[in-house]
């Protein structure tokens, strides 16, 4: 008999393990998540938080996501992404990042309720857990998976108790690994992956100091510092990264991975910091000096029967883009109230397949993103004359050229903004953030044909009600003039009928399949003297269908039927949706 009996083992108190286990407490689903160190994150590893990732933060709760704002820095602070030659230095170019620019800002208002920004992971990773065991979650620290055995009614996990050294065992109907890069729970249960582990090495300095006077004109999360011949990042490019402005910094730089990891001490770590800055005498304090690897695998399984692997123990790749704990977070969302339907009984136990149906794809994309964007890099050297020598000299040289007064130098000038610029795909790629699409036995799209994306589907997010699609933002008003999202109406565990005039038949017929099947469908009408009203015509914009039309949305925001307008059985037809897409 094993020591311990949850329905849900969650491994791992990261980004994915602590919102996979804020979400099942909030679904009411006893869960318990183990951590093998005694702390939680202690590095502001991941830190940029889209949109999508602050919707999930909002749909566990206004309160939820109201102190994610209180502790983040704002995205007005995030943009101005700048390269020089040192902070002191001399500016080479800049581009506007993350919603900074007018354009961008505009479709970023546009397409959500919630707003990105910076939130390191030592200030996210304690939200979601506080969350998640403040509503029930059973959490054990210095706890470690050994190792896990499943069968036809569950999984029998064997932990240590790394205060002790006691083995314990854990038995639970279902088991998310969400353990890392390294993530043992993959291994054991066999998960394929397409990709190189180790392609890269970088180091960490995390450091204290006032750069208020260097940077606050210009504020960015990021200040690429190029200085051909320093002992960074091989071709002389190192990165600052703002933590918390102005006096909480990160550098990070390249190391040969076919050598071993560099050994860095406090002088050493502080004369880098001191040259990056551009000043020789910088009161410095530095608190940490970590190495890792940049990795390009995702994973091409992402369970196994009873056993499910989420975050960076299925996509592994480098910070860029900032998808890392944004992706772990939305892999979460998928999958948590898919285990909730299946545990009370209210779907099928093949529902649980459309996880990785659904989530695999968004793995690859976002890992060959990640890796990409390094490689985007490339032509801004190139255009700065760095790759034309190894000669530290000459290469300052080139550097300089393109300050002549020649056709050459005019030539170079452009080159450098044009590269600069294009590196939007790395810095305000909106469309790899908000436009994930599924396709899947949980979703029924009846034939319907995917629309096309009208601009680049990387930089820009395409609304739609397509089944599959992340139900479109639009503001719509009560009758007292409170103001809600469309994505407020949906979400909290709940499937939801979207209707309009015409359309209670939907309504009723919510009601009688609440009943029948044992959910909570909610439904809404938007209209003239409704219960809601699409007052500046937003939602009708968006909706592509007919007043009395019907959009279904799941409890993760994502559209799973919709149909035009009224159908002449509503009740039967939403039942042969519903059951559709809980596999009953």
């Amino acid at each position: 008999m094993a020591d311990i009996e949850t329905d849900v083992l969650i491994i791992g108190t990261g980004p994915a393990g602590s919102a996979c286990a804020a979400l099942l407490a909030t679904y009411g689903i006893d869960n318990m998540v183990i951590n093998r160190y005694r702390w939680l994150a202690n590095t502001p590893r991941a830190h940029i938080t889209n949109q999508r990732t602050m919707e999930v933060l909002r749909d566990l709760g206004r309160d939820v996501e109201d102190e994610a704002y209180i502790f983040a820095t704002h995205q007005d602070l995030m943009g101005e992404n700048v390269f020089c030659t040192s902070l002191a230095g001399e500016e080479i170019g800049r581009m506007k990042s993350w919603g900074r620019h007018p354009l961008s800002r505009a479709e970023h208002q546009l397409s959500s309720p919630s707003h990105m920004n910076d939130l390191p992971q030592t200030l996210m990773e304690p939200l979601l857990y506080k969350t998640a065991c403040s509503r029930g979650t059973q959490s054990r620290m210095s706890t470690e998976y050994i190792s896990h055995v499943q069968d036809a009614k569950g999984v029998t996990t064997t932990c240590r108790d790394r205060l002790t050294g006691k083995e314990l065992t854990v038995r639970s109907r279902y088991l998310v690994g969400a353990d890392g890069g390294n993530s043992k729970v993959a291994e054991d249960a066999g998960l394929t992956f397409e990709g190189k582990m180790g392609v890269g090495g970088s180091m960490n300095i995390l450091f204290k100091a006032d750069l208020t006077r260097y940077v606050a004109h210009r504020p960015s999360v990021l200040y690429w510092v190029v200085q051909p011949g320093a002992d960074v990042g091989g071709i002389g490019m190192g990165l600052v990264r703002m933590v918390r402005p102005w006096n909480e910094w990160l550098i990070v730089w390249g190391y040969d991975i076919n050598q071993p990891a560099p050994e860095v001490d406090t002088a050493f770590a502080t004369k880098v910091v001191r040259d990056l800055v551009g000043e020789p005498d910088l009161p410095v304090e530095i608190q940490s000096v970590s190495t890792w690897t940049v990795n390009n695998m995702y994973a091409t399984t992402m369970q196994n029967g009873r056993v499910f692997c989420m975050g960076d123990a299925t996509h592994r790749h480098p910070p860029s883009n900032g998808l890392g704990s944004n992706t772990s977070i939305q892999d979460a969302f998928n999958l948590a109230w898919k285990l909730a339907y299946v545990l009370e009984g209210k779907a099928g136990e093949a529902l649980l397949d459309s996880y990785q149906v659904e989530r695999a794809p968004i793995a690859k994309q976002i890992v060959t993103r990640a890796n990409k964007s390094i490689e985007e890099f490339g032509p801004i050297f190139k255009a700065l004359g760095l790759l034309d020598s190894i000669d530290p000299v000459k290469m300052q040289q080139n550097m300089d050229a393109r300050c002549d007064n020649t056709s050459a130098a005019e030539a170079q000038r452009q080159e450098i903004r044009a590269t600069i610029a294009a590196k939007v795909y790395e810095f305000d790629a909106h469309g790899v953030e908000m436009n994930q699409r599924y396709t899947s036995n949980a979703i029924l799209s009846d034939g319907q044909t995917e629309p096309p994306f009208e601009k680049d589907a990387e930089l820009h997010y395409h609304p739609t009600t397509w089944p599959g699609a992340r139900l479109p933002h639009a503001w719509v008003f009560g009758a007292d003039g409170t103001r809600v999202s469309t994505l407020d109406l949906c979400g909290k565990g709940r499937f939801t009928v979207l209707t309009g005039i015409g359309g209670n038949g939907w309504v009723e017929a919510a009601k009688a399949l609440s009943a029948e099947l044992g959910i909570d469908i909610r439904a809404h009408v938007i209209g003239p003297r409704q219960e809601w009203q699409d007052l500046t015509g937003d939602w009708a914009g968006q909706r592509e269908i007919r007043d009395s039309g019907l959009v279904l949305v799941r409890p993760d925001q994502h559209v799973c039927w919709r149909r035009e307008t009224l159908a002449a059985d509503p009740t039967a037809e939403l039942r042969r949706a519903l059951q559709s897409v809980l596999v009953l």
